[in-house]
């Protein structure tokens, strides 16, 4: 299990190790269009194909998907008003962003209208940016309360540390490097919500920096790369 090979089936055999994988395909494609769209335009438009071709397939892989954000607030709704609350309105945001997906894929293969793929698309990507707010406030507050715990911790093992109380020490140095990890944890998936985010804005408020082929092309690659962090196997 420590191979990397191994880690990587387990990984692509996940389903948001697959998503991360060909997210990576449409936002690298995105860049290369984008790089070679007034020199070589033979070659851009099969790099356009690609990003559609890897968009609508993340949205076929993603079919269901707003279940998981149902079931995370029936399973683990909180551990207090203040995270309960922002639990709900993380979740509901993401479960109207992936339940709205379903109707904007399939416009876009010509199965319904395609007429509504504009308006499926906002309410998507509105869904989207309402939930990755209430997500990063989630892991700001988590990550601000970890330093206040690893304070707390070092100041008490440095205590223990002149009482020569080893056993205790070491039980400390574990709680430690635990907040840590889960320091790093967070601080990616606060990476990832935001870039999904500038993406979602790009679709809700169109302007010139979010709708910039090289913004949404890095911001792809910096959610699917920390994406990737976070799911892989440890």
């Amino acid at each position: 299990m420590n191979d990397t090979l191994d880690k990587l089936v387990i990984f692509l055999a996940k389903r948001d190790g697959i998503d991360k994988l060909v997210k990576t395909f449409q936002y690298v494609s995105k860049l290369v269009h984008w790089h070679v769209e007034s020199t070589h335009p033979d070659f851009a438009d099969r790099a356009k194909k690609w990003e559609v071709a890897s968009g609508l397939s993340r949205k076929a892989f993603r079919s269901g998907r707003f279940l998981t954000g149902f079931n995370a607030l029936r399973r683990n709704p909180g551990s207090s008003p203040t995270f309960q609350l922002l639990a709900v309105l993380a979740n509901a945001g993401e479960m109207v962003y992936f339940f709205f997906d379903h109707f904007l894929w399939l416009s876009r293969i010509g199965v319904i209208d395609a007429r509504l793929a504009k308006r499926m698309s906002y309410t998507s990507a509105f869904g989207e940016a309402f939930g990755y707010v209430f997500f990063i406030i989630t892991d700001f507050i988590l990550i601000n309360e970890g330093l206040k715990m690893q304070k707390k911790l070092l100041l008490q093992s440095e205590v223990l540390k002149d009482s020569n109380s080893t056993e205790e020490v070491e039980t400390k140095e574990k709680s430690l490097k635990k907040i840590k990890e889960d320091r790093v944890m967070r601080l990616m998936g606060m990476s990832a919500n935001l870039a999904d985010l500038i993406i979602a804005l790009a679709e809700i408020e169109p302007n010139p920096f979010c709708n910039h082929a090289v913004t949404l092309g890095i911001s792809g690659l910096v959610s699917a790369w920390a994406g990737w962090y976070r799911n892989w196997p440890s």
